[in-house]
């Protein structure tokens, strides 16, 4: 084997590389953010008992569920532009990511709901709470609390795609890193480098979340 390692390109543009980290880590927290008071919305829409709603969230919730992300992100930012809606890359990255998330988190969040018992609803109402501390405090908390591992592991896959917005030339780490091998052409050191960038994200990420589970859901609720 002939080839000669060099890692020093990689290593020189490595602010580059930080950056496109961080961008990453914004765009998908930004992006779950969003998805996840969208798949609250949806998730109470299918349980209100309106039969057109529920038809019309599952046919979204299949929809996306059963195509590629990547058509969707050119949808987005290629589609829409025929009826007169441009986004910038950044934008339309957030969109379709949310779009995606939202469908994934919605029956996530949908099972953490009908985990709470009925009984917990009017205990609660009998004891004076207002309908929003009802909501706040006896189904969504203990919703949240029921499916936080599956949310955080939704967050973590969000995470990984999000270096297919690359496609359309989206500032994150992929981007930054096809951009760096276009002019320094060590396909390998980088995409190595890229590589254990998203695994070091993943695995710290899942830390952070498993250190604040006890935390965030303690009980009965300390604050």
């Amino acid at each position: 084997m002939s080839y000669q390692f060099d890692f020093s390109p990689v290593f020189d543009a490595w602010e580059s590389l930080a950056m496109g980290a961080w961008l990453t880590i914004r765009l998908a927290a930004i992006s779950m953010a969003i998805g996840l008071v969208v798949s609250v919305l949806l998730a109470f829409g299918k349980l209100s008992g309106i039969a057109w709603l529920r038809r019309a969230i599952d046919a979204y919730i299949e929809l996306i569920r059963n195509t590629p992300l990547l058509v969707q992100i050119f949808f987005v930012y290629f589609g829409l532009p025929a009826i007169g809606i441009r986004l910038r890359p950044d934008t339309a990255a957030v969109v379709a990511l949310v779009i995606n998330a939202a469908a994934y988190t919605t029956e996530i969040i949908r099972a953490g709901i009908e985990s709470v018992h009925r009984g917990q609803l009017e205990a609660g109402t009998a004891l004076g709470l207002t309908r929003v501390q009802v909501f706040r405090l006896i189904v969504l908390k203990p919703a949240f609390r029921a499916v936080y591992p599956s949310i955080t592991t939704q967050f973590n896959v969000l995470l990984l795609s999000t270096s297919i917005v690359s496609a359309i030339a989206a500032n994150e780490l992929t981007h930054e890193a096809e951009y760096i091998n276009s002019i320094t052409f060590r396909s390998f050191e980088i995409y190595i480098v890229v590589a254990v960038i998203y695994f070091a994200m993943s695995l710290g990420f899942s830390a952070i979340f498993a250190a604040m589970q006890s935390r965030l859901f303690t009980w009965p609720d300390a604050h």
